[in-house]
């Protein structure tokens, strides 16, 4: 959708640890106008560039200047700075030394620039888990005394037209009033599903890659695992498999708590969080429903609400499933982003006398 409404001034966002352009596809389609994204990926650059129309920054944030961010916003009312720094330090998954420490400060450079920049709104995405962080707490604080009024909540993304199961933590910040979270725009019963979002997608078996789309391709299956997968119920684990088909570590009572992988996905339900790992059957529920395959590339990127044509790679070039997985998974889901910005577009319609 976009920006139709005359009253509201253009809303110019930059968008900092940009990736592919997830989060600032879907304030885009909401309406706001993003000018330029910063990562320190050069391999985010061509998806950025081609599907946003806005100018990629290679650039780590942590050695980010302010002044460089503020003399990139064009002069209007308005300035957003969005952002999602890497979730990794703070999800479940990644609380090891190696990821301690130097990332965590990721979330306070956000906050430096934050400040520094003085836009009029500030939005973050992160894991849920970084409220349980105290460098979360400080980048509230931080924005608190800067003059921001601050919201912040986890939001369920079906019920944002996400068609999958991904909770994500949302904080919104504005020096020009206080500001509401994105209303929800689905209910349990419309709730987006991996039906809704792959059901047009032409079959392919393990292994192959459909003659139109680089990206609908699914990795290929070892002999054990193809047995594995066709012995998979949709919705079920691998308990459901003969005793001989499991894996040894699944056996011990240790890893018999252990059944969210090895699945298959349901049609009529949202997907599991797709994680950068999406593409390997045994990394989670990344089966599909009736095809005896993981999921493709493009189908992790569908289940992100990510458009059907939005492009990760240039024509002709190699596609990595380690890479390409790793830019879809690590991205804010689109319809997540969209959400964001009409919330964003909201409250800068809404009178309010500090903004005479």
């Amino acid at each position: 959708m976009a920006n139709v409404n005359p009253q509201i001034p253009t809303a110019n966002v930059i968008d900092l640890f940009c990736g592919v352009g997830g989060l600032s596809k879907g304030l885009a389609d909401a309406g706001l106008n993003v000018v330029a994204g910063f990562d320190s990926d050069a391999d985010c650059r061509y998806a950025f560039e081609r599907n946003n129309l806005a100018t990629f920054y290679l650039q780590d944030v942590h050695l980010l200047e302010e002044q460089i961010v503020a003399d990139l916003f064009p002069k209007s009312r308005y300035r957003v700075l969005s952002g999602c720094a890497p979730c990794q330090p703070f999800s479940r998954y990644g609380r090891s030394a190696e990821n301690r420490g130097s990332k965590w400060s990721l979330l306070q450079d956000f906050g430096r620039v934050a400040v520094g920049v003085r836009p009029e709104i500030v939005t973050m995405e992160n894991v849920p888990e970084v409220t349980l962080h105290p460098v979360f707490d400080e980048f509230v604080v931080m924005l608190e005394a800067a003059g921001y009024s601050v919201a912040h909540s986890i939001l369920y993304g079906p019920e944002y037209g996400v068609p999958q199961g991904r909770k994500r933590l949302v904080l919104l910040a504005s020096r020009i009033g206080d500001i509401e979270l994105p209303v929800p725009t689905h209910t349990e019963s419309t709730f987006p599903t991996v039906r809704t979002a792959l059901s047009e997608l032409r079959p392919i078996n393990a292994g192959e890659m459909d003659r139109d789309d680089s990206l609908h391709r699914s990795c290929k299956l070892s002999t054990v695992n193809l047995k594995r997968i066709k012995a998979s119920k949709p919705g079920g684990t691998w308990r459901d498999w003969p005793r001989s088909l499991r894996a040894k570590c699944h056996r011990s009572e240790k890893g018999a708590t252990y059944p969210a992988v090895y699945g298959r996905m349901e049609w009529d339900a949202p997907s599991p969080t797709i994680t950068t790992q999406f593409f390997g059957y045994g990394n989670g529920r990344f089966g599909h429903p009736d095809q005896d395959r993981a999921i493709s590339l493009r189908e992790g990127a569908l289940l992100q609400s990510f458009p059907s044509d939005y492009e990760f790679v240039a024509p002709g070039e190699n596609v990595s499933p380690q890479r390409i997985g790793k830019l879809i998974g690590n991205a804010v889901p689109v319809k997540l982003g969209e959400a964001i910005g009409a919330a964003i577009l909201k409250h800068l319609a809404e009178p309010n006398e500090s903004k005479k």
